[in-house]
């Protein structure tokens, strides 16, 4: 095979093969700790500065008229020749306001050497700064912000040989960050294949790479080479001290995670699974069992320590409030302006201690959240669901009501319960854990109303956001969210709407188990949130 045409199949292997990222935790001294955390703290100013740059040039753009009436067109028109005329007309406008990647890429390079930055790192930043312009431009983003003080950045180099490059030495994969070497941290059975698997690689990489492209070739399939691509260290700030860990992004499907003996720790079922996500809760039907439960949960202690957190930012707004009176008005609300703020030492301390809450409670919501991902996948292969909806719950409501007391209705929506419990990003974990292991994800269009259809009267009947037990026309009482999961276990994937007849003769079967489930809940006295089991 010619070199050329060789390395352009190896190329495109690249592109077309999955990837995954190891964290691991590296050995370096304190010294070099401290070293990093200065580094992150120049790449945060420098990536400030572009940002600033960017945002004023994005600015003189929205202000034009000319560009915003072409936006408009462009968002109205649907025939295809005009909208790329209008397209090429709003790139012009873009490079004529220095809104490109190529300024962005330009004007970090002087920005890079006045803060003492390696080229590569400077590159990378710049890059994640034209990331948020890109959504300020074409998605739905409306300003760039700055990094604030304390956010420790990531130091990346998107090439395995420069930056933070890697070497092997006695059967060990070290790392090199400016003069200092240190290498990492082997602390379970995962990270231990994980290593021995790129070691393989990094063997004989000529060998598995033709193996690679002969199977793209022939089979039209990636074959998991296990490749280090590149190598970022993240600094965090845990218990009063500074940690770096060291993010290895790796060519391939992550290997899969076994116990002491060698057995799967996660076994991946086979059946449909209807899954009602809710902005607190998860209800699902599965082919073997329903369960109601609420989301990112992991015991009891969860709650108190939402409920902590809280108290602790009261209490720091109350310490705020007291140290700096001059910069609030007399109904409480903040000044506008310009302001300097002074903070004692009792604050600074509630501080430290609500910064590590919010950490651990973050931690704890990622593993509830791969917990019941897990569990959801070893009770079948299809994941049925209704699109994801939370951004729009958590908007302010626009319009001013009263209720019948004459007082006006709050406007704030789902915004803390979002927060605390974070039903978007388990919907994502879900999609990506079907999708990767081999499963099905899918998404039933918005016209399907499952919190709406009623199988006994086989029509569509309008209830209230506050009636969670529900009565069917029959006079069955359901729990609602449960009958929505159900009623999504019962689609019909080719015709994209309800399967009647399954919801008839699979009903009585499933509304056994729903009520031995929510005698369950009761017996064991468990809240779950916005439920309308009521336990005594």
């Amino acid at each position: 095979m010619i070199d050329e045409e060789y390395k352009k199949l190896l190329k495109q292997f690249h592109k077309l093969s999955d990837r995954h990222i190891l964290v691991v935790e590296t050995d370096m001294s304190s010294s070099d700790i401290q070293k990093v955390v200065a580094l992150s703290e120049r790449i945060r100013k420098a990536g400030n500065e572009l940002v600033g740059l960017m945002r004023k040039n994005y600015d003189q753009l929205m202000r034009t008229k000319k560009y915003r009436k072409l936006l408009k067109l462009y968002g109205s028109t649907e025939d295809k020749k005009k909208r790329k005329t209008l397209a090429e007309q709003l790139n012009e406008m873009q490079k004529q306001y220095n809104v490109t990647w190529d300024y962005c890429r330009t004007a970090m390079i002087p920005i890079g050497k006045k803060y003492g930055i390696d080229a590569v790192f400077a590159l990378t930043k710049a890059e994640d700064v034209w990331r948020g312009m890109e959504k300020c431009l074409y998605d739905n983003g409306k300003t760039l912000h700055f990094s604030k003080y304390g956010d420790l950045p990531c130091i990346r180099a998107k090439q395995i040989n420069r930056g933070i490059p890697m070497s092997v030495k006695d059967n060990k994969l070290q790392f090199k960050l400016g003069k200092s070497t240190f290498g990492i941290q082997i602390k379970d059975r995962f990270q231990t294949d994980e290593l021995n698997a790129v070691l393989d690689y990094l063997a004989e990489p000529e060998i598995i790479d033709n193996k690679a492209i002969q199977t793209l070739l022939d089979e039209a399939y990636c074959i998991d080479t296990y490749r280090p691509c590149y190598a970022t260290l993240v600094p965090k700030f845990i218990r009063g001290k500074y940690r770096v860990y060291l993010h290895l992004t790796i060519e391939g499907k992550a290997k899969p995670k076994c116990d002491r003996f060698g057995n799967l720790r996660h076994k991946f079922g086979k059946g449909i699974i209807g899954a009602d996500i809710g902005t607190q809760t998860i209800a699902y039907t599965s082919d073997t069992e329903v369960g109601l439960k609420n989301l990112a949960e992991r015991g009891n202690s969860i709650q108190k320590s939402e409920r902590l957190e809280r108290l602790y930012y009261r209490a720091m707004d109350r310490s705020r409030r007291a140290t700096n009176p001059q910069n609030y008005n007399v109904d409480g609300t903040v000044k506008k302006g310009r302001k300097s703020w002074k903070y004692s030492n009792h604050y600074k301390k509630l501080k430290n201690k609500y910064s590590e809450l919010c950490r651990i409670n973050a931690i704890n919501r990622q593993l509830a959240i791969n917990e019941d991902t897990n569990h959801l996948r070893s009770l079948g292969d299809v994941f049925i669901t209704e699109p994801k909806n939370a951004s729009k719950l958590m908007k302010r409501a626009k319009e001013t009501t009263v209720n019948s007391k004459g007082k006006f209705n709050k406007k704030k929506r789902f915004g803390k319960s979002i927060k605390n419990r974070c039903p978007s990003g388990f919907q994502t974990t879900v999609e990506i854990k079907f999708k990767t292991t081999g499963g099905t994800y899918i998404e039933v269009p918005n016209n399907y109303r499952a919190s709406q259809y009623d199988h006994t009267a086989d029509d569509y009947i309008k209830k209230r956001l506050s009636d969670r037990m529900y009565h069917l026309t029959d006079g069955t009482l359901v729990q609602r969210d449960w009958y929505s999961s159900f009623l999504l276990y019962c689609y019909d994937y080719r015709t994209k709407d309800i399967d009647k007849n399954k919801c008839i003769t699979d009903f009585n079967n499933y509304y056994i188990k729903e009520k031995a489930l929510i005698e369950w809940i009761k017996t064991n006295k468990i809240k779950v949130l916005n439920s309308g089991i009521k336990i005594a």
